[in-house]
């Protein structure tokens, strides 16, 4: 900490050493304001006295640095390039101490979360981000760090900046890839025009968000080989390189759609997930080709786990049964009235 202060009207002609925050409640001649008074490297000026006594600063600190110590603002330009992954980059200067790192890109952000907890653990050092796997757009704010107290030890700041640069950055913010999907919806029931199918337009709209396209549209019946037929066709004719199905993956006997992927030759097959919606979901690989079996809660339901996986298997990842385990902790959705996905728990 600094070695000395003095009284805030003795102050006057000063250089402060760090930026002085106001809070500003709404009010009747006002909006609400949170934000620095006075900045860093200010020259504090008669007029300036009371309204620092109004801010609660009585004592101003006389800053010295020893070679040991470190000021927050080196501290959080420090810590925040060597946390700063591919896709991400730090807002520049620090604000109150404090530097926001932001998204390159639009993209997913991926956050190594125990180097996270081990940076965090050091004590005087903080970094807050957003959750692992959301969804973020261009110059989006995914996290932020400082330095805890005014000034630290330089030894502390450099352990937590080396914990971050040894992971290869705290965080990520992956680009999807364009895919060209093939849809090929099941069910005798749409297939025989009894009822009228609802997948395709909710899939195409999900698809479109995220930057890729469909290609193909297939209709098969409750039959396994003629659904691994239209995957088949999907690949081989349309040159899709990802498949979704949708429909036809309960335990009803007439629901054949797992065994129409295993048939067009699908491997590291994942059958179910806890997760609601979407305890039925499927995912696998035909080659190199993901996909993706959507149960029928993805017609009822405006979020669910097709929309958790998805992105991710846009970014390149091949999803294994341990990625899906760990979706049960915050995998229940809450069904709000009025959806907020992705600002919500759902999937976190």
């Amino acid at each position: 900490m600094p070695a000395k202060t003095i009284p805030v009207d003795q102050a006057v002609g000063m250089v402060l050493p760090h930026d002085v925050t106001e809070i500003r409640p709404a009010g009747a001649d006002s909006g609400s304001f949170k934000g620095p008074a006075f900045k860093k490297g200010h020259i504090i000026r008669p007029e300036d006295v009371e309204h620092l006594r109004r801010l609660g600063k009585e004592r101003i600190y006389i800053l010295t640095l020893d070679d040991g110590e470190i000021h927050e603002n080196e501290a959080a330009r420090l810590m925040a390039d060597a946390m700063a992954g591919e896709g991400v980059v730090s807002s520049g200067r620090p604000s109150e101490g404090k530097l926001s790192l932001l998204a390159v890109h639009d993209g997913l952000l991926k956050v190594n979360i125990e180097a996270l907890y081990r940076f965090n653990l050091l004590g005087e050092v903080m970094c807050a981000t957003l959750h692992d796997n959301t969804p973020v757009s261009k110059g989006e704010q995914v996290a932020a760090t400082r330095l805890i107290p005014l000034i630290a030890g330089r030894l502390l700041v450099e352990k937590a900046a080396a914990i971050a640069r040894d992971a290869g950055g705290l965080l990520q913010v992956r680009q999807m890839r364009a895919a060209r999907a093939g849809l090929v919806i099941t069910g005798s029931e749409v297939f025989h025009g009894r009822i009228k199918d609802s997948f395709e337009p909710v899939l195409r709209e999900k698809l479109a968000k995220l930057g890729s396209k469909v290609v193909k549209v297939a209709f098969a019946p409750d039959d396994a080989r003629l659904i691994a037929a239209e995957i088949t066709a999907c690949i081989k004719e349309e040159e899709a390189d990802l498949i979704i199905t949708s429909g036809g993956m309960s335990v009803d006997p007439d629901d054949v759609t797992r065994a129409g992927i295993v048939e067009a030759g699908a491997t590291d097959i994942c059958y179910g997930t806890p997760v609601l919606p979407g305890a039925m979901f499927l995912t696998g690989r035909i080659g190199q080709v993901p996909v993706l079996g959507l149960p029928a809660c993805g017609m009822f339901h405006r979020i669910t786990v097709f929309d958790l996986i998805l992105p991710r298997v846009l970014c390149g990842e091949i999803i294994t049964r341990e990625d899906l385990a760990r979706l049960g902790h915050g995998g229940l959705c809450r069904n709000c009235k009025s959806c907020q996905y992705p600002v919500c728990g759902f999937g976190k």
